[in-house]
């Protein structure tokens, strides 16, 4: 590495010790020496608001301990007695997870107990073992909220000690690739892309007795984090602008594990790190597809690195990196799961003709990973009754689409294949196939490794080698984009394809660093068994946190020599995910809204367990958004005007303002006072995330909970097929919430048969016969004679019966002045995309006058042209 190529900092503090009075605390952290401290300062008097003083000032020893004493003296009850002590230490700790405020004052929440996880280059990446979650306005000035308790508890239901990791000095959110080029960058463009305040940081190595010389020493950069794999960055927005950069603590959720190969005594390490996605986070069926931004449930980025742990330094050891990801189908799909069935139907929400959704997810990839972005997607192609095929359908559809708009060299590349039907075959190997994909992928992306090609690589080059795809650079090899792997639940089926992609990119990783002698592992061998013992543990931790419970199907049960003992196993696990996605993820979803800020609580907002659906919490400005476009969808649709873009792009809603501000296409002012006219009605008490919540009614709540009866709102239903009572029941909500939360009706568990094919990889075919109608197909069934005279019944009830209103009153005049505001479009004169309205001739006026007359049983009068016209018919006709 240059001299000038990077400065000795860190990112944060790393020993922290809380210290209390009862107007203050006191937050005092150090780096691993103990040699060079900060002090932090926060008031307890305010009993809502978070006040912070940070003097920016780095403390030697000796200054700590006489400011602690003089806060000790000054705050005692009388001065000089050494009974009582004014400043009392509270709790220690290891980082600073964040703030959070519910109802009442702020928390501070605080990492009390770590463990080692990995190394990387000398940087130690840490796992959180437990928390402290302290309240900080004292109990004097503390406004208590009935409510305040419940929150907490959601709160903590995230378990911060479960798969939370983070690093002094390495960034976690980024590849290994990123933070080494951000190391190799001169220091001019560092000052320009990283935080300036380098004078001002921590020596890291400090407590080794190492010293930077000449900058020559590799330090932690102070780079940016990627927001997307940042689990605390809402808990630390708050504090953000106000402290220095090094008490800032950014905490990934996944997995991190490392092994140790030994190589001829060579030691290797291996080092697998999976980062969850903080956007669209959830649960298996309470998450499904992708929100309105591009972010896909259970996204997660899986980067092994291999190191020669022989040399510990970046700038002289060989380091080597591939990144995969996988995720949920890029679509608008949910699954219901109110049927308590083990294999929900699979329902597309909404038509997205134009790929939108889908287009804005691969322009994040597109950004991070760069081109080419292949999908590898194992759902099922061939089945006799559409579940899985309905996503690949327009799946294939969406990637055609948008694949019109790319240059070739830079298009995606679709891959579809059938995992589960391979995996019934006897003639079809399974692995053998992946591997072929594997290969090919790893071709095309190649990965990452810090140092050219080594000497005996090039004296003896292999043929595999010269074919590898990626970027080369003089210092070594740069993967350009990236493999997406998805099957419905992303992890059985996903974990085994991720597996194999990743031996075959470990093979190239280190035959880079000339450890073998040729890119190619076996199965059964140390280094591959490792690898899938590491891979599995992977798996099972991705699955714990989506499904509820470890992985169904492994690697062994694709390769067909899982013990008989295995089968039983996987019953447990399907059956422990069943009863967790029925009776447990409904809480945990609420937890993960909570404590990634999603759902922020505030007086006079519903509470969050009083929330029918989070549908709105996830898909930002759906409701306004859709009801400003609804009246140019019809032009949309027929192509009118599709040279113009949508009059409303961004639409921002206010706290104590009706008025949508619009920032595209102010001239369109007419139309925003028709939008705000058409919201009025619902008596909102705020434009914010959940507005459409405060509606005492919605469509929703008279269809039916089940998936497969007709959802139109013009089809005769049974009273008991509804989703909410017509009558006006005050506790048909709380009855709703009920429903959600606790599942009371749920059925008995599914047989061994059913269990097994209820889990995401199900290997066979649908046995049913394509013709065969499900119970739930349509809305009645008719069996025999007294089915019929209860059908009929149904048929005459009244129309309040059934839709709970009755469409045959007359409207009411605000709602009939709303209706023709809404329906008359007009533009403003001086728009050139001016409407002319349409010209009707005199004559077609008076036939259309005498239509209507002739329906209310008035003829009108014949006219002499009427006759002859009459009397030509009659002689043409007769004569």
């Amino acid at each position: 590495m240059p001299a000038a190529a990077a400065a000795p900092i860190i990112r944060c503090v790393q020993k922290l010790v809380l210290y209390e009075t009862r107007a203050r605390y006191f937050l005092v952290g150090s780096n691993h020496a103990e040699t060079k401290y900060r002090v932090l300062k926060i008031d307890r008097t305010e009993p809502t608001d978070l006040v912070i003083i940070d003097d920016k000032h780095v403390y030697t020893q000796q200054e700590v301990r006489e400011l602690l004493g003089r806060l000790d003296l000054g705050n005692r009850t009388k001065i000089g007695q050494k009974g009582s002590s004014g400043l009392s230490r509270a709790v220690s700790a290891f980082g600073v997870v964040g703030f959070v405020k519910f109802l009442e004052g702020y928390y501070i929440v605080l990492i009390t107990k770590r463990r080692k996880m990995a190394d990387i280059g000398g940087h130690a990446i840490y796992k959180i073992e437990d928390t402290n979650m302290i309240y900080i306005p004292n109990d004097t000035v503390r406004i208590t909220h009935p409510d305040e308790a419940r929150y907490l508890r959601i709160f903590q239901n995230v378990d911060l000690s479960s798969n939370f990791y983070f690093s002094y000095s390495y960034d976690l959110s980024h590849s290994l690739q990123y933070n080494l080029t951000i190391l190799r960058m001169p220091l001019e463009i560092l000052k320009t892309e990283t935080i300036q305040t380098r004078q001002e940081s921590f020596d890291i190595f400090e407590d080794e007795g190492l010293t930077a010389q000449g900058g020559s020493g590799v330090f932690g950069v102070c780079s940016e984090p990627y927001k997307k794999y940042v689990w605390n960055g809402q808990l630390l927005d708050v504090v953000k602008n106000t402290v220095h950069h090094d008490w800032l603590l950014y905490v990934i959720h996944g997995f991190c594990g490392q092994s140790k190969l030994l190589i001829y005594g060579r030691p290797v390490h291996v080092t697998l790190i999976a980062r969850r996605s903080s956007k669209f986070a959830g649960t298996r069926f309470l998450k499904r597809g992708a929100n309105s931004e591009g972010d896909v449930a259970n996204e997660v980025e899986t980067e092994q690195i291999l190191c020669d742990a022989s040399v510990m330094s970046f700038s002289a050891g060989s380091y080597s990196s591939y990144v995969q990801v996988r995720g949920s189908v890029p679509l608008y799909w949910s699954q219901d799961i109110s049927t308590m069935i083990p294999k929900p139907p699979i329902t597309l929400d909404q038509a997205d003709p134009f790929a939108h959704i889908a287009a804005l997810h691969f322009d994040q990839m597109l950004q991070r990973f760069g081109s080419p972005i292949i999908i590898l997607n194992l759902v099922k192609e061939r089945e006799k009754r559409k579940h899985e095929r309905i996503l690949s359908e327009e799946l294939v559809g969406a990637v055609t689409y948008l694949n019109q708009f790319l240059p070739p060299e830079h298009a995606i590349v679709y891959i579809p294949w059938d995992m589960a039907k391979y995996t019934k075959s006897k003639l079809c190997n399974v692995l053998d196939r992946l591997n072929v994909i594997a290969e090919s992928v790893v071709k095309k992306t190649g990965f990452f490794v810090n140092r050219p090609d080594s000497y005996c690589s090039i004296l003896r080059p292999d043929e595999k080698w010269n074919e590898l795809g990626g970027f080369v650079v003089p210092t070594g090899r740069l993967q350009t984009g990236v493999l997406r792997t998805n099957c419905v639940d992303c992890l059985d089926r996903t974990n085994t394809a991720q597996f194999m992609v990743g031996k075959c990119a470990l093979a190239y990783q280190l035959y880079s660093l000339g450890l073998i002698d040729k890119p190619n592992l076996q199965f059964d061998t140390d280094a591959v068994r490792l690898f899938e013992e590491l891979y599995e543990d992977h798996g099972d931790t991705l699955s714990l946190q989506y499904g509820g419970s470890q992985l169904v199907h492994r690697v062994k049960t694709y390769r067909k020599i899982a013990p008989w003992t295995q089968h039983s196993k996987d019953i447990m696990q399907t059956l422990s995910r069943y009863y967790s996605n029925a009776f447990s993820d409904a809480d945990r979803q609420d937890s993960i809204n909570l404590f990634l800020g999603v759902f922020q609580p505030a007086e006079g907002k519903p509470h969050l367990w009083e929330l029918p659906t989070d549908f709105y919490l996830h898909h930002k400005n759906t409701m306004s958004l859709s009801q400003t476009r609804r009246s140019y969808t019809y032009w949309w649709t027929q192509g009118v005007l599709n040279h113009l873009p949508l009059p409303y792009d961004e639409v921002t809603c206010t706290e104590n303002r009706r008025k949508l501000i619009v920032k595209k296409f102010h001239k369109y002012e007419e139309e925003i006072d028709i939008h705000n006219e058409f919201f009025r009605p619902y008596e909102l008490s705020s434009f914010d995330d959940t507005f459409c919540l405060a509606m005492t009614n919605s469509i929703r709540d008279f269809m039916p909970k089940n998936v497969g009866i007709d959802p139109s709102p013009f089809t005769v239903r049974k009273p008991d097929e509804t989703g909410k009572s017509v009558v006006g029941n005050k506790n048909n909500r709380e009855e709703t919430v009920l429903q959600r939360k606790t599942a009371a009706s749920a059925p008995p568990p599914p047989s061994e048969e059913a269990a097994s094919s209820s889990s995401e990889d199900d290997s066979g075919t649908d046995k049913e016969d394509e013709g065969a109608v499900s119970q739930h197909s349509t809305p009645v069934k008719m069996t025999d004679t007294s089915d019929n005279v209860k059908i009929t019944e149904n048929i005459v009830q009244s129309m309040k019966d059934i839709y709970g209103i009755n469409l045959s009153d007359v409207p009411s005049e605000d709602d009939l002045t709303i209706y023709t505001r809404i329906h008359i479009s007009s533009f403003s004169q001086d728009n050139i995309y001016e409407v002319q309205p349409p010209k009707v001739d005199k004559k077609s006026i008076d036939i259309f006058h005498a239509h209507i007359q002739a329906g209310r049983g008035t003829m009108q009068p014949l006219i002499k042209e009427d006759i002859l016209m009459y009397r030509e018919y009659i002689r043409n006709r007769y004569m």
